[in-house]
């Protein structure tokens, strides 16, 4: 019977004196036969032997069989009557090898190709692990186990398998919201706890182990016979994280070509089978599958799906998800800003407009990442603004505020110094500046890279809100003598917002720089002489908020000491209790302001440029004084300094007017 490379087996072997014996060279191996034996179980042998009896004619003719060396040795055992014994690994081979042969029914009783049917039926399709394994083994032979039905009675065992049984393909993954996060973070925090993959008492084989042709045909019978989308995804996840992101240290150039060529296969058929549906991928997931593909070269319709499914979902992305790097040689920006636009407005285009809590999300996504791609040297403002732009569309019609928007361009004008003045105010173009918070309007209030009309419209809201606070505590208000001074605070407010106005009007209408450079000149006294302009220029100097009053014309100021402080308070205490109430706090304050302020007369900017920076001096001085400091220390600083910018107005047109 048998030999390996010329070397018999005589320990199965019949001893046997026919000279009937033949060699066939087969799959690189010499294997001895009795002919007679082999034609009597094999219709293509016998026809073969008619015609031409020569054995090396023979094994040219049958040199095309679907076989290996251990099939072929199973079928020399079988037709010399000896027990063999099938597995779930060779028994497709061996069918294949038996229906080439022709050894059926029709030709001898009970032979051998009904034999692995019979073992293939009970055995095979009845197991979920053995059809995965038997499917496995068809990699060298799966033209004819195609042709024998035998790979289409496997996948039809795994998918009603799956119907039953859905868990077989793996946990549905769970995709965590802001609601259930501190849920699972409590219940993982538990001691003894356990999270289980399958509650079954046995070992599942796995389906990702199959090779991309089958794994194909399987999911795709699983998704026409309707099997729960949520554990096709969670397969389809478990078959890229063995087969793609294995090798994410590898990706790109530096794998093999013929493994790049597979991986991209790979990402392109997976792309196709996954689901449409929101929430059964995770977002983090799409785009690890999106950069694979990008790294890849994959085709734009692969790249375009994963960009869809993304958009649908960009509600549950972070930021460092959309930091997708630029790829090729030539790169103009750090990151492909071009992609997220196309997933933002895919997200855009198919939103739900009752779904109000996702476009927020999607809006304060959009500004973080604004902010962490401003420090890109090479963004374009035309990019910038294209973003800042899609945040304000998703967020116009709700209450956020603006603070991440301020934010970015920040970041944008401190690492692009070289902008021009028109380019700065291009950019602040994109802010509301009526959405920003109190912090945002005090940082930018003191901003320095903001153009000039910026700073200006954030002091008048800032005036704005001050006077309808100084509106309502009025309302609110029992004390005559407070409301009374109050009152007249807010009319200083209503005149302070009328010169605002004026100076609003004046850079909108697009007045030369010239024209105010001059109002500046004149409202901090330098001569009104064309010829003694060049006497007042002002330098691009960082100055220390604690120096500035040393840089102003006119008389200098300094914040009064603790000693004076304490004198004031003495002053101010009318019942020597040694705690100032709420009628000696406003006389105290009507007093500090004037003994502090009063020599400062030189026009509104420097009123409103030099009151916040000392009303903080002083606020700081006045809280270490025992019994005004606990009262002082309860006034929030934005509106200690509105208190007292309005109280050195006051004073300043009152002494201009005397």
């Amino acid at each position: 019977m048998a030999t390996r490379q010329g070397l018999e087996f005589p320990t199965w072997r019949p001893k046997s004196k026919l000279s009937s014996e033949i060699q066939l060279h087969i799959c690189g191996s010499t294997f001895t036969v009795d002919k007679e034996l082999l034609a009597q179980k094999s219709a293509k042998i016998a026809n073969l032997l008619q015609t031409s009896p020569d054995q090396e004619q023979l094994s040219l003719q049958i040199n095309d069989i679907p076989a290996d060396q251990e099939s072929l040795e199973l079928v020399a055992r079988f037709c010399h009557g000896f027990e063999i014994n099938l597995s779930t690994k060779n028994v497709i081979i061996v069918a294949c090898v038996a229906n080439y042969l022709g050894m059926t029914e029709s030709h001898c009783p009970n032979n051998l190709l009904r034999k692995a049917f019979t073992y293939f039926e009970e055995q095979i399709i009845p197991s979920w692990n053995n059809s995965i394994k038997a499917l496995k083994s068809t990699e060298h032979v799966l033209k004819q186990a195609l042709h024998l039905g035998l790979v289409d009675h496997c996948i039809e065992s795994l998918v009603s398998k799956a119907i039953n049984e859905p868990r077989l393909l793996g946990e549905p993954i769970k995709i965590l919201t802001s609601d259930d996060e501190s849920d699972v973070k409590e219940s993982f925090s538990k001691p003894k706890f356990r999270r289980k993959l399958f509650d079954l008492d046995w070992k599942s084989e796995e389906l990702t182990t199959l090779s991309l042709r089958l794994y194909t045909h399987t999911i795709r019978g699983m998704i026409h016979r309707q099997v729960p989308q949520e554990y096709i995804a969670a397969n389809l996840c478990q078959y890229a994280k063995k087969w793609l992101f294995c090798n994410e240290n590898k990706i790109g150039e530096t794998i093999p070509i013929y493994k790049r060529d597979s991986q991209r296969e790979i990402i392109e058929v997976l792309e196709k089978l996954l689901p449409h549906e929101k929430g059964l991928l995770p977002c983090t997931f799409l785009f690890q599958m999106l950069r694979f593909s990008m790294s890849l070269d994959a085709k734009t319709e692969c790249k375009n799906g994963l960009e869809i499914r993304i958009g649908n979902q960009l509600d549950q992305a972070s930021v460092q998800d959309l930091l997708i790097p630029s790829q090729g040689y030539t790169k103009d920006e750090q990151y492909d800003t071009e992609c997220v636009r196309r997933i933002l407005t895919n997200f855009y285009n198919n939103y739900d407009n009752l779904d109000a809590f996702g476009l927020n999300l999607v809006s304060e996504l959009i500004d973080e990442f604004l902010a962490e791609i401003s420090s890109d040297i090479d963004l374009k403002p035309t990019t910038f603004l294209t973003f800042a732009d899609m945040s304000l569309a998703i967020s116009r019609g709700t209450q956020r505020k603006s603070d991440g928007i301020y934010r970015a361009v920040n970041i944008y004008l401190d690492k692009h110094r070289h902008l021009t003045e028109s380019e700065r105010e291009e950019l602040c173009g994109v802010l509301d500046i009526n959405k920003l918070s109190n912090e945002a309007c005090e940082h930018a209030a003191q901003n320095e890279r903001l153009p000039l009309r910026v700073v200006v419209q954030v002091l008048f809201l800032a005036q704005l809100k001050l006077r309808d606070s100084i509106v309502k505590e009025v309302k609110d208000c029992d004390d005559e003598e407070v409301k009374e001074e109050m009152e007249k605070m807010g009319s200083k407010v209503l005149e302070l917002e009328k010169e605002c106005c004026v100076m609003k009007r004046q850079i909108l209408r697009g007045k030369e720089k010239v024209g105010i450079w001059k109002e500046m000149k004149r409202k901090l006294g330098c001569g009104t002489s064309v010829n003694n302009d060049h006497n007042c220029h002002v330098k691009k100097k960082k100055v220390h908020p604690s120096d500035l009053n040393k840089r102003l014309p006119g008389p200098h100021f300094d914040p009064p000491t603790k000693e004076q402080v304490k004198s004031l308070m003495l002053e101010s205490d009318i019942n020597l209790d040694g705690e100032l109430n709420r009628e000696e706090f406003v006389k105290f304050i009507r007093k500090i302001t004037k003994d502090t302020f009063i020599s400062v007369s030189q026009g509104l900017i420097v009123a409103l440029a030099v009151a916040p920076t000392v009303a903080l001096l002083t606020k700081r001085t006045t809280e270490n004084v025992p019994g005004v400091g606990r009262v002082v220390q309860k006034i929030p600083n934005s509106l200690y300094a509105s208190l007292v910018t309005l109280a050195i107005v006051a004073f300043q047109q009152g002494a201009e007017r005397s």
